[in-house]
């Protein structure tokens, strides 16, 4: 079979490199974003997904709008059995929904985490399972019609590198399941009622205060390793563990010190603290920190 595939990040990519792999997979082109400048250098990058059709040979395309009509044009003037999509950044214009079947790999269980962060969403919630979400596109974003969802446990101590490398390899094997077994799945309507929508991360998501442990623990397994976590002052967190969620502590309090790190309180609960960042310096095991500050069990970190 035919397949045109869209997407972007690493989560397209490893999808994209198991299709190709397949041999009953054909995969005529690749859509992904434009190169863009990255870094303080602002080196212009190529996504992920582009890297791998490179490797393969496959026909790349980087429109800046899919809307455009000379890019529909183009689109549908593909010949394809399906068009994949995993992690692209644009909605499909009608004339491209209906040239193939589009199928999205959404990386939560839908219709919960419609958008963005569907798995930063998933950590920062607490939640103890998820999966990935293949479906029929429609226009709107995320609502089609489901066809199959793959679940995994997510482990209390999970962070959202360890969690896309799950869900990663559950999407791929999916991906691989619904084109192959395409007939045999009957399209399910979504329960708006049960819907939520997830924004883009910004970097200022990652600011904290001492006011819950399990929160900012859920908000460290999230955001790591981008944007993190830090305080208002530009201090940040950069290994913490959660040592429990029910004490009433005044905020940013260092309850103990320990060999390995520090205990700070929060309004409700504690964490330690392991290693720290302050700004424009290198990051430092969080007894260095103190000992540098002179702080002491019953100062205040923040």
């Amino acid at each position: 079979m035919k397949i045109i595939f869209m997407g972007t990040p690493d989560y397209a990519a490893h999808i994209l490199e198991r299709l190709i792999q397949s041999k009953n997979i054909d995969v005529v082109a690749l859509f992904t974003q434009p190169d863009k400048p990255v870094g303080r250098k602002k080196i212009l990058t190529s996504p992920a997904a582009k890297n791998i059709a490179l490797k393969y040979n496959i026909e790349i395309y980087q429109p800046n709008r899919l809307r455009d009509e000379e890019i529909i044009a183009e689109i549908t003037s593909i010949e394809c059995d399906y068009i994949v999509v995993a992690a692209y950044g644009q909605i499909l214009p009608l004339k491209i929904l209906g040239h193939a079947p589009c199928i999205n790999l959404h990386a939560s269980i839908l219709p919960q985490y419609r958008g963005a962060s569907p798995i930063q969403q998933t950590l920062l919630h607490g939640d103890t399972k998820t999966g990935v979400t293949a479906m029929l596109m429609n226009e709107g974003l995320d609502t089609g019609d489901i066809l199959k969802v793959n679940e995994v446990e997510v482990d209390e101590n999970e962070m959202s590198e360890s969690l896309f490398a799950k869900l990663t390899e559950i999407a791929s094997d999916l991906t691989i399941d619904v084109l192959e077994n395409f007939a045999k799945y009957t399209p399910k309507k979504q329960d708006d009622s049960l819907s939520s929508h997830c924004k883009k991360i910004t970097k200022q998501d990652g600011e904290i205060e001492f006011d819950n442990a399990s929160v900012i623990f859920n908000k460290y397994r999230a955001f790591t390793p981008w944007p993190g976590i830090y305080l208002s002052l530009g201090l940040k967190l950069k290994n913490i563990e959660l040592v429990e969620c029910e004490s009433k502590n005044m905020s940013g309090k260092i309850l103990d010190i320990q060999k390995d790190g520090i205990i700070v309180g929060c309004n409700k609960g504690s964490i330690k603290i392991i290693s720290i960042q302050p700004e424009s310096k290198n990051e430092m095991s969080a007894l260095s920190y103190i000992n540098g500050k002179r702080l002491n069990i019953a100062d205040t970190l923040s």
